[in-house]
């Protein structure tokens, strides 16, 4: 298939330097490539030549792209090579490492590391990203070590067969994303784990359509982020997420590459800790950040809602269809951001179904979220999602970094018996919860962060959290339970039940006592039996009609989940099914093409 690379330079440069004076694209690549040297300087200066703990594959990474201890740097590949461990964890670093170090590494290192990959059989895992790794892994090293047979390889199978074999699974999985979605989308730590080996593609792959597909996807990814975020925090519905990040946005993976690429939030600590294999790559590579994704994610004209088509990761049992549809929408404004999916078991363990973000100055260490979940946890849920055995499964999620899965006090996960409808910054989140579940009930989390929390004797909860006014409205009774890391968690043990939150800037009312008394007046019905319903006029005037189990309505029409786009904002825009995905942003606009293998930018007409 040809690869083309379509861009009207001369143009684009006279329309972003007229546009942004000295804050030029090239500019930005000159930050850019001082962040990147930033995040390699302090991990190559972590490490103590006489205390090889210090250094480990990460410290290795930093050192070659520094082009800096060749011979420190092979001694310690030889070692290392001995026990491997962690499967594609292990696999995408050794990556870096061999191209980085091609022309640095000993003999011996170099032959360390291929005994490595005949001796140890790294698995390939069971999700989204770990194929992403494992694949993209095996793609480059099999160039790396052509026309090799089978018994040199882990996998029994000759460099020629492992490259086609990862070759037709990541075009596949291109395929897929592109038409219908990622499964494991919008996830605020596993966004490193899609970003680094598509870089590796765009800067180390010898067949430059596997170059160009990694570059492409790069974009996609990249613009899929940009778009999701307020000042680089990753906001909204997320597959998944962790019991830190799910209250302090800003503070994962994730930020980091706001960090690095759109320079409007503080790097996380360790930069993210994966950060180190992106920089590495990034050293050895020309990929830049498009302009218009930059400016879809700090420049933003006003508010906008964006929809965009997912899927569920693949489900083994429990399930009709191998991947459900996910409707995700997300209204960002400059003060605040509120997103949704549509509720139900989406992703096992880590799913976060709804919440409103507000913009703060500094986010380290604030909460600056709110929204409720019920803390479902279920055999039928492992069963749906993973192979293993049912016998040992929760225990063992438990143990795998996902301590709060099967406690009643969690504020992480999705749930069967969750619905939710969207209108704009509008969210009623409803539940009727099957008797005899191991938690019956709704937990609302409020933050520490808040600068003012009221409860009203019409029903409504006030808020305020930055700039940004908040009307939660729990629709049973409820009682406060204090949580350890700060705040408080509404804890509402009925099982039909269900969550208003309407969300509004301050500027945009007269005085608190106005905000309040505006919410106070929006007509409002709720009726919990025999299944929770709502009837709701928003604030920006329309009427909710949301009933659980039912499609909800909006102004009298049902929300037309068929028509759903795969993109659809001011700013992206993809019908599912296209792989295509058109970015514009004023008159640039930016066209990834997986049907043609194109990139074309252009400067369109006034």
């Amino acid at each position: 298939m040809p690869v083309k690379l379509v861009t009207s330079i001369l143009l684009l440069a006279a329309f972003a330097a007229h546009a942004f004076g000295a804050d030029t694209p090239s500019d930005r690549f000159v930050g850019y490539r001082a962040r990147v040297r930033e995040v390699l300087d302090w991990r190559a200066a972590q490490v103590k030549p006489d205390d090889p703990k210090t250094a480990g594959l990460p410290g290795i990474a930093a050192k070659l792209a520094r082009h800096e201890d060749a011979a420190w740097c092979s001694a310690q590949v030889v070692e290392l090579m001995k026990a491997p461990s962690g499967d594609m964890f292990w696999m995408f670093p050794c990556v870096s490492i061999a191209y980085l170090g091609r022309d640095q590494l000993t003999p011996e290192a170099k032959a360390a590391m291929r005994r490595a990959w005949r001796e140890y059989m790294p698995l390939r895992g069971d999700t989204e990203n770990h194929w992403a790794m494992y694949y993209t892994s095996l793609y480059l090293m099999a160039e790396l070590w052509p026309n090799e047979p089978g018994e040199t390889w882990f996998s029994g199978k000759s460099s020629a067969e492992n490259l086609a074999e990862a070759k037709a699974y990541l075009i596949s999985w291109m395929d897929l994303a592109t038409t219908v979605g990622q499964g494991e989308y919008d996830c605020t730590h596993y966004l490193g784990e899609y970003c680094i080996p598509m870089l590796y593609l765009a800067t180390w792959a010898k067949d430059p359509e596997m170059r160009q597909r990694g570059r492409m996807m790069l974009d996609w990814i990249l613009a899929d982020y940009a778009i999701d975020t307020l000042n680089g925090a990753y906001v909204g519905a997320h597959a998944r997420t962790d019991d830190r990040q799910v209250l302090e946005k800003w503070n994962g993976l994730s930020s980091f590459f706001g960090w690095l690429f759109l320079d409007n939030c503080p790097a996380p600590a360790g930069y993210g800790g994966w950060g180190i294999f992106f920089a590495a790559a990034a050293s050895a590579s020309d990929y830049t950040l498009p302009e218009v994704i930059y400016r879809l994610g700090t420049d933003r004209a006003g508010p906008y809602l964006s929809r965009e088509h997912k899927r569920t990761r693949h489900r083994w049992r429990n399930s009709d269809v191998r991947n459900a549809p996910v409707y995700k929408q997300t209204y960002v404004t400059r003060d605040y951001a509120v997103g949704s999916d549509q509720g139900g078991m989406l992703q096992p363990i880590q799913q976060h179904s709804w919440d409103v973000t507000w913009a703060v100055a500094d986010p380290r260490g604030v909460h600056n979220t709110m929204f409720s979940m019920h803390p479902h946890v279920s055999i039928d849920e492992m069963q749906m999602y993973f192979t293993e055995f049912p016998d040992w499964m929760p225990t063992l999620v438990t143990l795998q970094n996902k301590p709060s899965y099967d406690k009643e006090d969690k504020l992480l996960g999705g749930s069967e018996f969750e619905q939710v409808c969207q209108d704009h910054d509008t969210i009623v989140a409803l539940y009727d919860i099957r008797p005899g579940t191991k938690y019956e009930q709704v937990n609302g989390f409020f933050s520490k962060d808040l600068v003012r929390l009221e409860e009203d004797a019409s029903g409504w909860i006030f808020a305020q959290g930055g700039n940004a006014y908040l009307a939660y409205r729990p629709l049973a009774p409820y009682e406060w339970r204090p949580i350890a890391a700060g705040g408080k968690r509404l804890v509402s043990p009925h099982r039909r039940n269900g969550t208003i939150l309407q969300v509004a800037a301050a500027h945009e009312f007269a005085s608190w006592d106005a905000f309040k008394a505006a919410i106070r007046a929006l007509p409002l019905t709720v009726a919990l039996e025999p299944k929770p319903k709502v009837t709701f006029k928003t604030l920006r005037g329309h009427t909710m009609v949301c009933a659980y189990g039912e499609t909800p309505q909006i102004d009298g029409k049902p929300v037309d989940f068929a028509k759903w786009p795969l993109f659809e904002s001011p700013y992206l825009h993809a019908d599912v099914g296209s792989r295509k995905l058109r970015m514009t942003h004023g008159r640039l606009e930016h066209v990834v093409d997986f049907n043609t293998l194109t990139v074309t930018d252009r400067v369109t007409q006034p």
